[in-house]
């Protein structure tokens, strides 16, 4: 190779280093003149979770009896006269007699309630013309009793004042006692479910965590009212003997879901 030859190559290579140097050196500044005004550039991250959705679920049933602690009684009075003012006179002197004596058994004077009082003519309907014979006089007093000592007294003492018609006789529990039972029947299902879980758990080899859901259910099965009717038509004379009415019981039913999670 020629001197000359040698001399131009090399002058080439040095200008190519010269210009990858200075082009490095301007993306150097370049990045550091970017950084330093406007700050370092975001970075994004994706960040995903997990979360266990699987859980193990038991079920707890209980049920609950308890005696009746409300009665309604229904007390109808039936009145017939040849006018309306007779046949009115006639109704309200029944209820007036038939309410004082039962607040003199004991009964509240707001738990005795009139009902359904209804004047109607009396035709004669042999007669073509139809005419009017007189008037009745329906209604219906509604007794509410908690002392069950004295329902028999509340019938037997209206039915020898005037009262011809007794019927639906109903027992009840209070919304008190409603309460009462829900936290007792809420009380032994979720023991049993619990039960259920630990035993069930150990069994299958499963380790449970905490409880994350609870699911209750009463459904329809609130206390339902039980009726003891005693539908009668009574003479003057009232029955013959005393009246005797239990009231029985009640079954209150409750049902409990728990939902563990699993470790």
């Amino acid at each position: 190779m020629s001197l000359s030859l040698f001399k131009e190559n090399r002058t080439v290579n040095i200008r190519a280093v010269l210009s990858t140097l200075t082009a490095t050196l301007i993306t150097v500044g370049a990045g550091i003149w970017v950084t330093r005004f406007t700050g370092p550039l975001p970075i994004s991250v994706a960040q995903t979770l997990t979360q266990k959705e699987t859980t193990f679920n038991t079920t707890g049933d209980s049920e609950v009896s308890a005696v009746p602690d409300e009665a309604q009684v229904r007390l109808g009075i039936d009145v017939q006269k040849s006018s309306v003012i007779e046949a009115q006179s006639a109704a309200n002197e029944v209820i007036n007699n038939i309410s004082s004596s039962i607040k003199k058994l004991g009964i509240d004077e707001k738990d005795i309630q009139t009902q359904n009082y209804r004047v109607n003519p009396e035709y004669d309907y042999k007669s073509p013309e139809r005419h009017i014979t007189g008037y009745r006089v329906n209604t219906q007093i509604v007794v509410k009793i908690t002392d069950f000592e004295k329902l028999n007294q509340v019938i037997d003492t209206s039915t020898s004042l005037g009262v011809n018609q007794v019927g639906g006789i109903n027992f009840s529990l209070s919304e008190e006692k409603q309460a009462e039972l829900k936290k007792e029947a809420r009380k032994e299902a979720i023991a049993e479910a619990k039960d259920s879980a630990e035993e069930l758990a150990k069994l299958a080899g499963i380790k449970l965590g905490k409880v994350v859901n609870v699911i209750e259910s009463s459904g329809n099965n609130y206390p339902q009212p039980m009726y003891a009717r005693a539908e009668m038509a009574l003479d003057a004379g009232g029955p013959e003997e005393a009246t005797q009415i239990e009231p029985g019981s009640e079954i209150y039913r409750y049902s409990v879901t728990l939902s563990y999670e699993t470790l």
